[in-house]
C-alpha cells in the first residue's frame, strides 16, 4: 500500500496517509504568543492539515501534547476542550519535555481516520 504524503519538504511532510490513517505534527507559528494563543495557533493549523488529508477533528484517533511547563497546561487544555467536538476526545498523552526552538510552549502529534 502506498504512502501518501501531504507538502513534502527534505526534513518532514505537512502529514502522511498510511492505510487511511493521517498522521501529523504541529508547532506554533507565532511564539511571543503565551500558551493560550500558542495552542489556538496549533489547532488552528490541525483542522488545515485535517481538510487536506480529507479529515476533520471529528476523526481524531490520537493526540500527544507536548509542553514545556505543566503550569501551562490548564491554559491549554482550556482552548483544547472548547476545540474538540462534543463526544468526539482523542486517546491523548500529554508530556512534559524540552522542545527545540525556545519560546515554543506547546507541539502536538496526531492521528486521525479520514472523514
Amino acid at each position: 500500500m502506498d504512502i501518501q504524503r501531504i507538502n513534502p519538504e527534505t526534513r518532514w511532510s505537512d502529514a502522511t496517509v498510511y492505510q487511511g490513517l493521517v498522521h501529523f505534527v504541529e508547532v506554533p507559528a507565532d511564539l511571543s504568543a503565551d500558551m493560550r494563543g500558542q495552542t489556538e495557533q496549533v489547532l488552528a493549523q490541525a483542522e488545515k492539515t485535517l481538510a487536506l488529508a480529507g479529515s476533520n477533528k471529528s476523526r481524531l484517533l490520537m493526540a500527544t501534547l507536548y509542553v514545556t511547563d505543566l503550569r501551562n497546561v490548564p491554559a491549554m487544555n482550556e482552548v483544547w476542550d472548547a476545540w474538540l467536538p462534543p463526544g468526539c476526545a482523542p486517546v491523548r498523552a500529554c508530556l512534559k519535555v524540552e522542545l527545540v526552538s525556545p519560546g515554543m510552549l506547546v507541539e502536538i502529534a496526531f492521528v486521525a481516520a479520514p472523514a
